[in-house]
């Protein structure tokens, strides 16, 4: 029955599940959920077919087949799918996208979090959200479940200086994963910045891995190059747009503190052309944005605006500002000069930056090549971040 005990054989042991109630596998609208007749026929458990005749002709789903939209339709009661192979995890989560469990703010963290526990990047490895801040706040406990992420588009989602994204951006289930970080256009000062490295700098943990950095369109100056400097395998830097004046000075600051140098070309890494979401969650994101973007249903309309929500529909007019912003803020970052700046390989530093050597390579990079070792205070702590620590 649908509402009976659950019962679970483990080890030559019968246990019984308490506490949990299998809801039954969903079916089309017109039909029943719940069968009055125990014995009849479900029709999910059969394909309809026809054969050369016209005739209707039908035939039996296999046993894997019942029971994996059976698991799909129930996947909130699943503990764990560590183990299981990578084409079933596949299945199972097609099966459950196309049971509309991901759009279910009460179960998605939890079915999410399942699978990437499970498969890692394989559910999603790379997350764009340029431009779009509205998806971005809906569903934020929903991203925060993507713990494999390698690379990470938030470009122009209005972040600001104090956004819950940033303790995700730095917890210890991105560290080792995140390689590229595009957190430009968001109204970012020096003090997020400070914010946003302050757990890497203060407990040294997070973005151990971070190899490329957006900040491109932010109101940050040279003095935030120092929070930066926390990043130990950082190569690539884009500080376009931002109040960092072009120059000598600008040059030699990049150098001493972060070991980059000035690209003269610009640096495909932050061509944001190639930027898309990839992974079996894909679709998912497209799902959250498509009901996001749904028109609501309001009674005090008149019956002109509702025509006109109808016939012009509120899906294309958000697209269509998306659109706009966007163009808007690529035809701004063509106008202005590009600031790209990476790691020269071994050996191959510019003169005035081989005479200048950086402070870490005087000391030996004592503070990276020997975890144990400790800086002094005055060195690395500043006031703000003395106030900062007092918040965590």
């Amino acid at each position: 029955m649908d509402a009976s005990a659950v019962y679970v054989r483990e080890r030559g042991k019968l246990r019984r599940v308490s506490d949990i109630v299998l809801k039954p596998v969903a079916s089309s609208p017109s039909s029943s959920c719940r069968r009055t007749n125990p014995l009849v026929l479900r029709k999910e458990h059969f394909v309809f077919t026809y054969n050369a005749e016209g005739s209707l002709r039908y035939s039996s789903k296999s046993l894997f087949d019942i029971a994996l939209l059976f698991v799909a339709g129930n996947v909130q009661h699943v503990d764990s799918l560590v183990g299981f192979p990578e084409q079933i995890g596949d299945r199972l989560f097609a099966a459950a996208e196309e049971n509309r469990v991901f759009l279910k703010p009460e179960v998605s963290p939890k079915a999410l979090r399942l699978f990437c526990d499970a498969y890692g990047d394989m559910v999603l490895g790379s997350l764009c959200l340029r431009n779009r801040f509205p998806l971005l706040n809906e569903r934020m406990a929903d991203i925060k479940t993507f713990h494999s992420l390698k690379r990470l588009d938030l470009f122009g989602c209005r972040l600001g200086d104090n956004h819950e994204i940033f303790q995700h951006l730095t917890s210890a289930s991105l560290a080792s994963c995140l390689t590229q970080l595009f957190i430009g256009g968001n109204g970012l000062s020096d003090v997020g910045l400070q914010r946003l490295t302050a757990p890497v700098r203060m407990m040294r943990k997070g973005l151990d891995c971070l190899q490329c950095l957006d900040v491109s369109h932010n109101p940050i100056s040279e003095r935030a190059l120092r929070y930066l400097n926390c990043l130990p395998k950082l190569e690539k830097l884009d500080a376009s747009g931002t109040g960092m004046k072009f120059g000598t000075r600008l040059k030699s600051t990049m150098w001493e503190l972060l070991g980059l140098i000035y690209s003269e070309k610009a640096l495909d890494a932050f061509d944001h052309s190639g930027c898309k979401t990839q992974g079996w969650a894909e679709q998912v994101v497209n799902q959250w944005e498509t009901n996001g973007a749904q028109m609501p249903k309001q009674k005090k309309l008149d019956e002109s605006r509702i025509s006109a929500l109808r016939f012009f529909g509120r899906q294309k007019f958000v697209r269509e500002v998306l659109n706009k912003a966007l163009s808007s803020c690529d035809a701004t970052a063509e106008d202005e000069p590009h600031l790209h700046f990476y790691k020269p390989p071994a050996g191959s530093a510019p003169n005035a930056a081989r005479k200048s050597k950086r402070p870490s390579e005087k000391c030996g990079d004592v503070s990276r090549t020997s975890p144990l070792a400790k800086r002094s205070p005055t060195s690395v702590l500043t006031a703000e971040d003395m106030d900062l620590l007092d918040q965590y």
